[in-house]
């Protein structure tokens, strides 16, 4: 079987301008005639999709930080969702803090149409982001009241550490091993992204989900990333490759890091020189 190596997107295989460069894309097409690729990203399907167009691919995605793994005809593999109970629930304790959620949700399972919903209260960081971003989403709905849907992927909080810290805490307290929580500072916003997920909704075990579905060893697979989403595939792939504009907290988990970052091509650079 060929070799398989997955890798994250952004700030790892996408430059910072979220684009794929022209050599990344040379460098993917020729080696993926020679192994497997495929992405992790937090990303949702529609996006990966955009981002990724014209690359070939043939393995089984994995996205929104590993809620579901999809192959590239759509065939749902694992999905992994907080109900609208657990989630109105994190929603109201968040809101003791002063800061609301985008919500993310599953709106049909065939097309894998999504919500992304807005709250009305938003502070500078969130207010930034969908202004700069995501102004033509064809999946944004703005809400008079957030709240959680019944196929909820995950909750987002974007804000000061001081803020997103102690609330990633209490929700840990409050709801223990009904959720997934991932706190993770964005370097290029100069702020902390707080994600709240189904408890196996994660990198590492859509990680194993993909190895079960192509009844390959883990051990064999090289993985690429550069944010605290990626530890847990890091520590179970057999080759954890951090870039240069990793987390110093990804680079201790990694067994290679590369000289180059990102925006200098290192994941293509190192596909090119090892497959």
């Amino acid at each position: 079987m060929k070799k398989v190596f997955i890798t994250d997107l952004d700030h790892t295989f996408l430059h910072s301008n979220q684009t794929v460069s022209p050599f990344s894309k040379q460098i993917w097409n020729e080696k993926s005639k020679h192994a497997l690729l495929s992405v992790a990203t937090a990303r949702s399907f529609s996006k990966t999709e955009e981002f990724l167009k014209n690359l070939k691919l043939e393995l089984p995605l994995i996205l929104l930080d590993g809620a579901m793994v999809i192959t590239t005809d759509k065939k749902l593999i694992s999905l992994n969702t907080l109900s609208k109970e657990l989630s109105d629930a994190i929603i109201e304790e968040s809101s003791r803090f002063g800061i609301y959620p985008y919500v993310i949700a599953l709106k049909d399972k065939k097309t894998l149409d999504e919500s992304f919903d807005i709250p009305p209260i938003l502070n500078y960081h969130q207010k930034f982001l969908i202004e700069n971003h995501y102004t033509s989403d064809k999946r944004i709905i703005h809400k008079k009241r957030i709240e959680g849907d019944k196929d909820t992927l995950k909750l987002v909080y974007m804000g000061e550490e001081s803020l997103l810290r102690p609330l990633s805490i209490h929700l840990k307290i409050v709801f223990g091993s009904q959720i997934e929580v991932k706190l993770s500072p964005e370097n290029y916003m100069k702020c902390y992204f707080l994600t709240i997920l189904h408890p196996l909704s994660d990198k590492a075990h859509a990680l194993i989900k993909v190895h079960e579905y192509l009844n390959s060893d883990i051990s064999e697979t090289t993985v690429f990333g550069d944010s605290i989403n990626d530890i847990g595939m890091f520590k179970l792939a057999g080759n954890a490759v951090a870039v240069a504009n990793a987390l110093e907290e990804v680079k201790k988990e990694a067994d290679i890091i590369l000289k180059e970052s990102n925006d200098e091509d290192g994941v293509a650079k190192y596909l090119q020189q090892h497959i």
